[in-house]
C-alpha cells in the first residue's frame, strides 16, 4: 500500500489625506534632518490613514508597525475589523496572539470570519484540538486562515493520514509543524519520503520520522537528495532512526551556521573529527544554537568539573535543556558531593542523562533524611526557569 501510494502521489481604492506644509521653523530642522516615521503616525487621526489610528488604539500596535501595515489593508470603518477581532476572541485568542496574527497578515482584518476563518477553525475542532492550541497553530501559521479549506487543507490531510495511517499521528505530526499543511506535500513531502526509502530506510522509520520531525520533510527535494548522501558518506546505517536524526539535523541549518557551531567546538578544544564523532553518537548536538551550546559547555566543564574529552563520547548531553536538566541536577549534585553521597563508581554523564524517574529514584529518594531538602531545591530550580 505504501508503494503504490507513492507511485499515486507522483504520477480597493487607497484614500489619500492633504494636509497643509508645516512651516520649516517648527520641524526641528537642527535637531533631525529627516522626519521620521513615528513624526508622522503621531499626528492627529485626521492627518493618518483610519488603519493606522485602529491598530494603534484597537490591537496596541506600534506606530512604525501601523504604518507598516496599512501598506496592505486600508479601511475607513471599524465594522469589519472589529468582527474579526471579536470572532478570534470568541475563538480563544489572546489579545498578543491577536495582534501578532494580524500584523502578520494585516489583510485578515478585511475578510468575512464566518466565510474565511470559521470553516478552518471547525475543520480542525472537529480533529479534536482545544481552543487554545487552535489558536497557537493559527497564530503560528497564520497563511492556514488563507489557504482554501476544500482545495488545499483537507486534501492535504488527508495526505499525511494516508502515509502516518492514523489520524491521531497525523494530529500529532500538524501540531509539532502546522505549516505542512500550507505547503504543496507532493512537491517536497511525498519526493523525501521517496529518496528515504530509495536509500534503504525501512518504512517504520520514515513514518517514525514525518510523525516526529514533520519539519524536515519540507526541505527542497534537490536538497534533501544531497543531505541524505552526505549523511550516508558520514557513515550514518540508514536502517535507524540515528540516520533519520543526522539528515533532519543537516538540513535544519546553512553550512555557515554548521561552520560556525563547529567552530563553538574548537574553541573547547574540539578537532573536526572528534565534532564528527559526537555527531555520529548523537545527531541533535548540532541542531543547538551557538549561544546554547557555549553556555552548556561552560556549564559541565566550568561549573561541574567535567572533562570536555568526556562530552564528546556522551554529546547527548549538548542537547540537554540548560534551565530544566542540567542546573536543577547540578544542584543537587553539589549537595551530594558535599556531603560525600555519591559512590566512588559515580559517572556524571549517566547521572544527567538518565530518565526523571531513574534520578529520582537513584539519587533523591534512596537518602531518606535529605530527600526533602534535595526535592526543595530541585522544585525551586525548575521554578525559577519558568
Amino acid at each position: 500500500m505504501f508503494n503504490c501510494l507513492y507511485k499515486t502521489i507522483l504520477n480597493g481604492e487607497k484614500h489619500i489625506t492633504s494636509r497643509s506644509p508645516t512651516p520649516i521653523h517648527k520641524l526641528g530642522f537642527l535637531q533631525n534632518l529627516s522626519l521620521s516615521l513615528k513624526y508622522y503616525v503621531s499626528s492627529t487621526s485626521s492627518q493618518q490613514p483610519f488603519a493606522v489610528s485602529y491598530l494603534i488604539n484597537s490591537l496596541g500596535f506600534t506606530p512604525e508597525a501601523a504604518l507598516s501595515a496599512s501598506r496592505y489593508v486600508q479601511f475607513e470603518t471599524p465594522e469589519k475589523a472589529d468582527a474579526v477581532v471579536k470572532f478570534l476572541k470568541n475563538h480563544g485568542f489572546s489579545q498578543t496572539q491577536i495582534s501578532s496574527l494580524v500584523r502578520r497578515r494585516p489583510v485578515l482584518l478585511k475578510c468575512n470570519p464566518e466565510k474565511t476563518l470559521l470553516p478552518k477553525m471547525e475543520f480542525f475542532s472537529s480533529k479534536g484540538i482545544p481552543s487554545p492550541d487552535l489558536a497557537k497553530m493559527f497564530t503560528g501559521v497564520p497563511d492556514l486562515f488563507r489557504r482554501s479549506l476544500e482545495k488545499h487543507i483537507i486534501p492535504s490531510f488527508d495526505l499525511i493520514k494516508s502515509l502516518l495511517q492514523s489520524e491521531d499521528k497525523t494530529l500529532q505530526a500538524i501540531q509539532r509543524c502546522s505549516g505542512m499543511l500550507i505547503y504543496y506535500l507532493e512537491t517536497n513531502v511525498v519526493p523525501n519520503m521517496n529518496t528515504l526509502r530509495d536509500s534503504g530506510m525501512p518504512k517504520s522509520i520514515i513514518i517514525s520520522m514525518l510523525k516526529k520531525h514533520p519539519r524536515a520533510f519540507r526541505s527542497n527535494p534537490v536538497l534533501f537528495r544531497e543531505a541524505v548522501k552526505e549523511v550516508k558518506e558520514m557513515g550514518f546505517d540508514p536502517l535507524t532512526m540515528k540516520f533519520a536524526k543526522a539528515v533532519h539535523a543537516v538540513r535544519s541549518m546553512s553550512k555557515s551556521t554548521w561552520e560556525r557551531k563547529l567552530n563553538v567546538y574548537k574553541k573547547w578544544g574540539w578537532t573536526e573529527d572528534e565534532v564528527s564523532m559526537a555527531f555520529r553518537n548523537d545527531p541533535w548536538c548540532m541542531t543547538v544554537s551557538e549561544e546554547k551550546l557555549t553556555r552548556i559547555m561552560d556549564f559541565l566543564v566550568n561549573k561541574m568539573g567535567m572533562e570536555s574529552s568526556l562530552i564528546k563520547k556522551h554529546s547527548l548531553l549538548v542537547s540537554l535543556s540548560l534551565e530544566k536538566r542540567l542546573i536543577p541536577r547540578g544542584l543537587v549534585l553539589q549537595v551530594l558531593l558535599s556531603k560525600s553521597l555519591v559512590k566512588k563508581n559515580f559517572k556524571m554523564h549517566a547521572y544527567f542523562e538518565c530518565p526523571e524517574k531513574t534520578f529520582w529514584q537513584k539519587f533523591v529518594m534512596i537518602h531518606e533524611d535529605k530527600a526533602s531538602e534535595l526535592l526543595k531545591l530541585y522544585k525551586g530550580s525548575l521554578d525559577s526557569s519558568k
